[in-house]
């Protein structure tokens, strides 16, 4: 066994074959003749096989690695590492026969029964290595193999992580278009080079659909590369089925094959400015758009309300008016900066303008005085406060409950999570869908102790109870964990659970049912009781969402991002593995849709949410309706 060394950057160690000497030293200083993941590719086929070097420091491993003591292979470059992969078992059978001889031989993987994954790297050595392994079925245009999968998924999940998306386009042109010289195989090495290209490009832009659409480089990088492939189709002819594909990703109303080429960008341009299969776009459609609006009907309480983004001062003021059975010719709608500047909306004012850009806040005032209206805990009012939910029927409720949150949840992308995980900042509008469905999910527990604790009939406040439970008991069998959690945590409040006469009037079965759900939430054992619940259902399903979140900020925070100014892309792999639990969630079944039941009342119930957002004024009203012993 003998130590070989590269000047060109790899420094490791192998048993050699029997065709080489013992205690050889191999030296190849001619960096372009092979790039270097194509030596060590082609090294490893002729049967050389990797030994970890005990002097070699190795970067920070899992304890399951140290344990197994895995194989890594460290790439240098001018002296510094770029390139970390650890070597895994794998039950595939190996692909230098699966692929057939479309595949150039440098494709394959190092050994047989053998994988390697990135450990760390950076970025742009990362993205090679993935094109190398990328691996295509000619019959099928998919990658084969689930780890090759796995790893395009992590770096498209994760990559905003470690370079921008610009850098990422201008990348992948470099990869497209470089020349190589390698005699008779140079043409069919090219083609393969540039198919793994288009396929990277149409699984990121399928994964990332309307993210990908607003940024104005992207756009350009899609003209560009349209441009290339149209002119390497005359060179290449089995690049056609290729086209083809990309050009779906930029259909609108015709595909890029209605125009003549001089006039193809201009349409690429148009169809890039939609997303895919119909959806309606943001920002293209905006009065399709729907956002969470509070409009504050007292000093400690607002309404909340899911409105289109072209709703008007009258059309908004009416519905509060009718929500909160006050005649609305006896009201105004008024914003207020936080800097205390009040301004009167006119009827036909947009409530999302540009002028109301600012933070504010959106109040309901008595016209003649112009002021909002009185805590809740000095309204007198207040004893004879219907309770709308008394009427309703629960089954209605909870599918009300799910229609919306999964129309909130469904609207959520994946990389929604990422951004919000690593983003210390704003989210400029890349968590729009992901901090709506928090806010629902705060909000449904602060209405539910709203309205109990605005109930002052002890009879109708244990009607409510067992209505909630019952709520909650129906949300968790449509699968929505959101909202149940959320009702049973409503409940389980200080202000609520220490009405103590008020519980001891609930029947014992609700109370059984009761510790039942609570079981779910109980954090013992990481959770457990939920998970364990959560994994025996099946999709489409609505988790915990502050739960995921924890999941995926504990991975962050106790793992660092970078090793050595090395990406260390296990530490995304693990959050891109969170990540996709989303993906599952959101998978569709035929039948078992919740079907929807509206009713006027049910939706003005579950739709414009009563919430107390002052917790004094929770526990006033608490302390009021069963006063301390």
């Amino acid at each position: 066994m003998g130590s070989m060394t590269w000047d060109c950057g790899l420094k490791y160690l192998f048993s050699l074959p029997p065709a080489l000497h013992q205690d050889g030293v191999c030296a190849l200083r001619s960096p372009d003749e092979f790039s270097r993941l194509e030596m060590v590719q082609r090294l490893a086929k002729d049967g050389c096989r990797f030994l970890q070097n005990q002097n070699y420091r190795l970067p920070e491993r899992s304890a399951q690695a140290q344990g197994e003591a895995a194989v890594r292979v460290c790439l240098k470059e001018r002296g510094q590492d770029v390139l970390v992969l650890q070597r895994v078992a794998s039950d595939r059978a190996s692909p230098q026969t699966a692929g057939g001889d479309d595949y150039p031989s440098d494709s394959s993987c190092f050994a047989v029964s053998d994988r390697y994954v990135v450990v760390s790297g950076t970025p742009h050595k990362i993205l090679e290595h993935l094109l190398s392994d990328l691996r295509l079925d000619e019959h099928q245009g998919a990658m084969e193999g689930k780890e090759a999968e796995m790893l395009l998924d992590d770096f498209l999940l994760t990559y905003l992580v470690f370079m921008s998306t610009n850098d990422l386009c201008q990348a992948l042109l470099g990869h497209y278009c470089t020349k190589r010289c390698r005699g008779k195989e140079e043409g069919k090495e090219a083609l393969y080079r540039k198919r793994k290209v288009l396929h990277l490009v149409s699984q990121w832009s399928s994964l990332y659909k309307d993210f990908l659409r607003e940024e104005e480089h992207v756009k350009l990088f899609m003209k560009t590369l349209y441009r290339y492939v149209l002119e390497d189709v005359y060179e290449f002819p089995t690049l056609e089925k290729d086209l083809k594909e990309f050009q779906k990703l930029l259909r609108r109303r015709h595909t890029v094959d209605d125009y003549s080429p001089h006039q193809k960008n201009k349409a690429l341009f148009q169809q890039l400015s939609l997303r895919e299969n119909g959806v309606q776009l943001r920002g293209a459609h905006s009065e399709q758009r729907e956002v969470m609006c509070h409009v504050y009907v007292s000093s400690d309480s607002y309404l909340s309300m899911r409105v289109r983004t072209t709703v008007v001062a009258q059309e908004l003021l009416h519905t509060v008016a009718q929500r909160m059975e006050k005649p609305v010719e006896d009201m105004v709608l008024v914003a207020q900066t936080y800097t205390g500047e009040k301004r009167v909306l006119q009827p036909h004012d947009c409530i999302f303008s540009e002028s109301l850009a600012l933070p504010g806040r959106l109040m309901a005032c008595w016209r003649d005085l112009n002021e909002i209206l009185p805590p809740l805990t000095d309204c007198v009012e207040l004893a004879q406060r219907p309770s709308r939910l008394l009427g309703i029927n629960t089954w209605d409720v909870s599918v009300a409950l799910t229609n919306l949150d999964w129309s909130l949840f469904n609207s959520v992308h994946e990389q929604e999570l990422v951004y919000y995980t690593f983003s210390r900042q704003a989210s400029s509008g890349h968590t729009v869908a992901l901090e709506q469905l928090l806010q629902r999910c705060n909000e449904v527990q602060q209405w539910v102790m709203s309205e109990v604790l605005l109930c002052p009939s002890l009879g109708k406040r244990v009607q409510l109870l067992k209505k909630f439970i019952k709520i909650a008991a129906h949300c968790k069998a449509q699968r929505n964990l959101n909202s149940s959690f959320a009702i049973i945590m409503g409940l389980n409040t200080a202000a609520v659970s220490r009405l103590n006469q008020t519980w001891e009037k609930v029947p014992g079965k609700f109370k059984k049912l009761f510790s039942e759900l609570e079981l779910l939430t109980d954090p013992s054992l990481n959770h457990k009781a939920y998970r364990d619940a959560f994994r025996k259902m099946k999709p489409p399903k609505i988790p915990f969402m502050p739960l995921l979140l924890k999941d995926i900020t504990f991975i962050h925070e106790g793992n660092k991002t970078f090793h050595d100014n090395l990406v260390n892309f296990e530490k995304l792999h693990m959050i891109a593995d969170t990540v996709r639990h989303i993906r599952h969630c959101q998978t569709e079944q035929t039948g078992s849709e919740v079907a929807p039941s509206d009713s006027v009342d049910m939706r003005s119930s579950v739709h414009y949410l009563h919430i107390i957002d002052n917790q004094q004024t929770l526990f006033e009203l608490s302390h009021r309706l069963e006063p301390r012993a």
